[in-house]
């Protein structure tokens, strides 16, 4: 199903001159009149640390009523207000909206836990939201154990689904699993935005592969990414990488 609950977004608002967003590759894009569309259900935002990705991401979730940190819409926690301001510059052009959405942030799922932890206290076990929407306490599990039990027990389908980095949590193997999920999740007709570095995933069928540079945002194969050149030329030659890398 070739579901997409947004199609687009772009500028509306001003950024201060003075914002350290002014000098962000991504947002330099939108900034000079460019309209960023999504024409897959699954996106891949790729490039080099500091074009924007992320920044990027966090933006159009929070635009789309996503609490910066992660979770649902119905989460409210905030442990430290890192978040930047561009989502109130974004104008999303929606198509749709979904019945199930998620912002997944790698780096602040421990915090996310945290919070369904505590919506549990004193709730009985079988009422509980960790047992009933996530296989259990995430705390319970490994970092890549929680990040897929989230999805693989959270996610619903007909959902708009945002990913920061899920290699960060997870092993090779589990990543073509999370492939699998994102399969059975585009079926059920989701969309996924996620923003990566890694070459497996980008691997996924039909994907829209939107590589970020100082040039601008460019749709590209996933084979003429940086990350996945440097990544086979590593592997096919790792001794000749190894001396160049560490010749004195």
């Amino acid at each position: 199903m070739d579901r997409k609950f947004v199609r687009a977004v772009e500028l509306t608002g001003g950024i201060p001159e003075d914002s350290y967003l002014q000098d962000v590759p991504a947002v330099r894009h939108l900034l000079h009149g460019g309209q960023l569309e999504f024409n897959k259900p699954v996106t891949f935002l790729v490039g080099e640390n500091g074009t924007g990705k992320s920044t990027l991401l966090e933006g159009i979730a929070v635009a789309c009523g996503f609490n910066p940190e992660g979770g649902s819409r119905n989460f409210s926690f905030s442990t430290k207000d890192t978040h930047s301001g561009l989502f109130g510059c974004l104008r999303v052009v929606r198509s749709a909206y979904p019945k199930d959405g998620f912002f997944l942030r790698a780096e602040s799922l421990y915090n996310a836990a945290s919070y369904i932890d505590a919506l549990d206290e004193g709730v009985p076990e079988p009422a509980r939201l960790s047992t009933r929407y996530y296989g259990g306490s995430l705390h319970e599990k490994s970092h890549g154990e929680s990040f897929l039990a989230l999805v693989q027990n959270r996610f619903r389908g007909q959902g708009l689904y945002f990913l920061d980095e899920p290699e960060a949590a997870l092993s090779p193997m589990r990543q073509m699993t999370l492939i699998g999920e994102i399969d059975r999740l585009v079926r059920e007709g989701s969309q996924f935005i996620i923003a990566t570095h890694s070459p497996m995933l980008m691997a996924f069928p039909g994907a829209q592969v939107l590589e970020i540079t100082e040039n601008g945002i460019e749709t590209v194969d996933y084979r003429r990414t940086e990350h996945y050149q440097v990544t086979r030329r590593f592997l096919e030659q790792p001794e000749r990488m190894l001396g160049l890398l560490l010749a004195e």
